[in-house]
């Protein structure tokens, strides 16, 4: 689905009618005629789909925005699971595999595809109009399969509490499975995009990074639009329903069961820890179901009434589609950080930790005048230890 993200649009921005229409005649090669002769009239009309200025300005901010704190709070993730030994549990390797794919496509893909929207143009090369769109495809396949590993360990888990639980082997060879999966998935980006540069009437030229099928061009595809069809099912229905099965099982027997007998506290303070992860990861699971939804609608109504993508506004509209789907990217860390201690702990001591040097620094020189009294035994303070009773 997401290598049509430019090509949807691309494919069209030659032929799109808009308030602002500028005729031209296409010259006939064959004939070394004009367009216009008794042959055919081939007038059409062009449309660059350049924004203004200001609004450029406004895209572009909102998507490095999203970049920045998409990379930023994933890389995050990532560091407070692996440097703290406490945190290497089966749920939160899921959670580092999760975050390695959103930081993939912030960094990987959504710079150069919206830059590409925004200019119609694709200045980065054959082989990364190719690398891009299959990073972006296998990403976000990673994503949506590691979620569904997730709501399993924890169906696993939590309904059947005797058997025995996933080792760190065991959940590693999980997520080489969830990449190569996705791999495959991911494949046909690799194999039919492609590149070419298109004459305007202008007579200026424009590089465009397009799939090109082995029955046509995107546009015509019949084997484009049954990957298209077989991706969204993968991706995004097959999951949601899993995923909706599995957390409302869970849900029903974490607060609707009652026990028999009395609880200990410790068996309290478990099913209290268990509903909260479980409530964090439902929150995560719907967060990516509204953020994709309108991103699959759109394809599927593009693929029956392919007019739509001739409304004037169409541009912009895709681009808060777009935007949309790939802003699920940095929700998840946002997410860990409000509902989990533990990680919000984790964030505030990597924080904590970058601005530590400095601190320190200007907190040593302003302990220098309690050096004489430490002399004198009045003080027992060291600098570090005012800085931390501080906090």
């Amino acid at each position: 689905m997401l290598e049509d993200t430019d090509p949807t649009l691309a494919s069209n921005w030659s032929s799109t009618y808009s308030e602002s229409q500028n005729y031209f005649t296409v010259y006939d090669e064959t004939d070394r005629s004009d367009g216009n002769s008794t042959h055919h009239n081939a007038t059409q009309v062009y449309q660059s789909f350049i924004l203004p200025w200001w609004r450029q300005v406004l895209w572009t901010f909102l998507f490095a925005g999203m970049v920045v704190v998409a990379t930023v709070g994933n890389l995050v993730v990532i560091w407070i699971v692996l440097a703290n030994k406490r945190m290497r549990s089966v749920t939160n390797y899921f959670l580092v595999n999760l975050s390695v794919a959103d930081a993939m496509v912030s960094t990987l893909n959504v710079t150069f595809n919206f830059t590409y929207m925004l200019y119609s143009d694709w200045p980065f090369g054959h082989f990364y109009c190719k690398f891009c769109q299959f990073i972006a495809v296998l990403s976000i396949s990673a994503s949506v399969f590691t979620l569904m590993a997730i709501s399993v360990d924890r169906y696993v888990a939590i309904m059947s509490p005797l058997r025995p639980r996933l080792g760190k082997r065991a959940t590693l060879g999980i997520a080489a499975a969830i990449w190569a999966g996705s791999s495959v998935i991911s494949s046909p980006n690799i194999i039919y995009f492609t590149t070419d540069v298109d004459l305007l009437p202008d007579g200026t030229t424009r590089r465009v990074c397009f799939p090109e099928w082995p029955d046509g061009s995107t546009t015509e595809s019949h084997l484009e639009y049954i990957y298209n069809v077989a991706f969204m099912v993968l991706t995004y229905f097959l999951p949601i329903t899993s995923m909706t099965y599995t957390y409302a099982k869970v849900g029903i027997e974490l607060w609707g069961s009652k026990s028999i007998g009395e609880c200990t506290q410790r068996q309290l303070d478990n099913v209290k820890s268990k509903r909260r992860v479980v409530k964090m990861m439902i929150v995560v699971v719907v967060i990516f179901a509204v953020c994709w939804l309108p991103f699959h609608v759109y394809f599927v109504v593009t693929s029956y009434y392919p007019e739509v993508v001739n409304y004037p506004n169409i541009q912009e509209i895709y681009l808060a589609i777009y935007w949309l789907a790939m802003s699920n990217s940095m929700y998840n860390p946002i997410i860990y950080c409000w509902m989990n201690s533990k990680f919000r702990r984790g964030f505030k001591q990597l924080f904590w930790c970058c601005g530590l040097g400095e601190r320190r620094h200007r907190l040593d020189r302003s302990m220098r005048s309690l050096s004489p009294s430490r002399k004198n035994g009045t003080s027992q303070y060291s600098s570090f230890d005012y800085f931390v009773e501080l906090y």
